[in-house]
């Protein structure tokens, strides 16, 4: 039967056809995992124990294990770094000032070059919140500009006190490419 007769016939069929074509456009809750977020944006949380008034590379340990992105790897336009005081000590404590730094190596020992500085802060809540970022095209041009081979960036913190810790989260922008589990659950 032809569709246009069948509405000018039956207008209730006319308004059933209707309803089962929104019914199939409408999105539904799946227990089908997605990752649009999770696969485009890469975002990773580090412990900061640097046990240290002085700047530190984002270490759960003193600077012994650093935590470094690998922009190359990653094909990322741009770094994020968010950091947030977990634990306060004495008089001055909290965190005083954030770069985002530099080097050819995932050490971050080979030509560390300051990216970005967020000069002198008072993070000393455990609301407060410093957030840096540089482009990846900064980073290349420095790199050009120094004669080396800068590839891998990282959170510097320094803290008032020694007994100071934060929280840092990482962001990426626009990974050259989106795959599955560049963001995921990690438990350790």
């Amino acid at each position: 039967m032809n569709l246009l007769l069948a509405v000018t016939i039956n207008p209730l069929l006319a308004l059933a056809l209707v309803g089962v074509a929104v019914f199939y456009m409408l999105p539904f809750a799946s227990a089908v995992a997605s990752e649009k977020i999770g696969a485009r944006i890469p975002l990773k949380s580090f412990d900061h124990d640097p046990g240290a008034t002085t700047a530190v590379i984002c270490s759960p340990d003193g600077g012994t294990t650093k935590r470094a992105w690998d922009l190359g790897a990653l094909g990322l336009e741009a770094f994020g770094v968010e950091v947030r005081p977990t634990v306060i000590g004495g008089g001055g404590g909290g965190v005083v000032k954030v770069e985002i730094v530099a080097a050819d190596d995932a050490a971050m020992s080979t030509h560390l070059t300051v990216v970005k500085d967020s000069g002198t802060v008072a993070a000393d809540a455990l609301n407060d919140v410093v957030f840096l970022e540089a482009l990846a095209s900064e980073v290349r041009q420095l790199s050009e500009e120094l004669g080396y081979a800068l590839r891998y960036v990282a959170a510097r913190i320094t803290c008032g006190h020694a007994g100071d810790e934060a929280n840092v989260l990482y962001v990426g922008l626009n990974p050259r490419f989106s795959y599955s589990g560049l963001t995921a659950t990690s438990i350790t």
